[in-house]
């Protein structure tokens, strides 16, 4: 058998994360239907900051000393990754979850505008022209004004918008700070939340299935999390990166098979736009890379 390229590997192991990322989301909305939210952030975060930190150990050690400089953009980071976190699993609670992914496509598209914004990246008109139809496609699927529209879409939103902070903030870390480190204080971060929460949400005896479940969600999202940096190594950044949009694939699927939830026309609608136009924009980005190097 012949090796497998860089980029099949890539696209392989971006596809695993996608399907890991989902998996943790089933898992929790399952959950969360017996068990108070917090609780159940807080059963996970203590999961994952262990496994973290033993990654870290095998690593040769965790260094968690930060710089003032690096302090303030964790910090920064901190507050992105709590809003992230508690809009989109109080969304994901109470609407589908292909739904939901479908709105969380957009965050491609939403990041390389930020970028613009923030950094002052270049983008071409056609680049332009792909994020407004991309969010077009956002607005077919949260539909305001229509039956299906409430404060859930709104926080799906919400959720976008908080890993797009996240994401931009991370950029201004220095490379002294590894991203086992990052990791870590951000389970850290939501392990706080989800202890300070627990007295007004409620706390009650999990049963086996849901420790089964909170432990099954934070394997799948740190695996997800090592899959997709393996990932973004492995191959070309224009070819693996479209391959997010299969989570949206997943989604369905876990939706359907978990829940019996399939998503209407109108949010595959949307949904394709907004995939479409992620495509496109990260073709072009390739393109004009390319040209770049001559």
């Amino acid at each position: 058998m012949a090796p497998l390229s860089d980029n099949l590997r890539g696209s392989i192991l971006m596809m695993a994360a996608m399907a890991g990322f989902t998996l943790n989301d089933t898992a929790i909305k399952y959950v969360t239907e017996t068990l108070p939210l917090y609780q159940t952030l807080f059963l996970r975060s203590v999961v994952t900051v262990s496994l973290l930190w033993l990654i870290g150990l095998a690593k040769g050690g965790l260094q968690l000393r930060l710089s003032r400089a690096d302090t303030r953009t964790l910090a920064w980071r901190t507050v992105g990754e709590i809003l992230a976190t508690v809009f989109f699993l109080t969304a994901l609670m109470h609407m589908p979850i292909a739904d939901l992914s479908a709105i969380m496509q957009s965050l491609p598209l939403a990041v390389t505008l930020a970028a613009a914004i923030w950094f002052g990246e270049s983008i071409g008109w056609r680049r332009i022209m792909a994020i407004l139809i991309g969010f077009a496609g956002v607005m077919l699927i949260i539909r305001p004004g229509g039956e299906s529209f409430g404060i859930w879409s709104v926080l799906g939103v919400g959720a976008v918008l908080s890993v797009v902070l996240r994401d931009m903030v991370t950029r201004r870390f220095s490379s002294s700070v590894s991203s086992v480190a990052i990791s870590f204080y951000a389970g850290l971060s939501i392990l706080v939340v989800g202890a300070v929460m627990i007295p007004f949400d409620g706390w009650q005896n999990p049963t086996l299935a849901e420790l089964t479940g909170v432990t099954l969600s934070a394997l799948a999202v740190i695996g997800g999390y090592l899959a997709v940096v393996m990932a973004m190594r492995v191959g070309e950044v224009g070819v693996v990166a479209p391959f997010r949009y299969t989570s949206l694939l997943w989604a369905v699927a876990m939706g359907y098979l978990v829940f019996g939830d399939l998503p209407d026309l109108w949010t595959i609608s949307g949904a394709a736009l907004v995939i479409g136009s992620g495509v496109y924009a990260f073709y072009r980005e390739r393109v004009l890379a390319r040209r770049a190097l001559g």
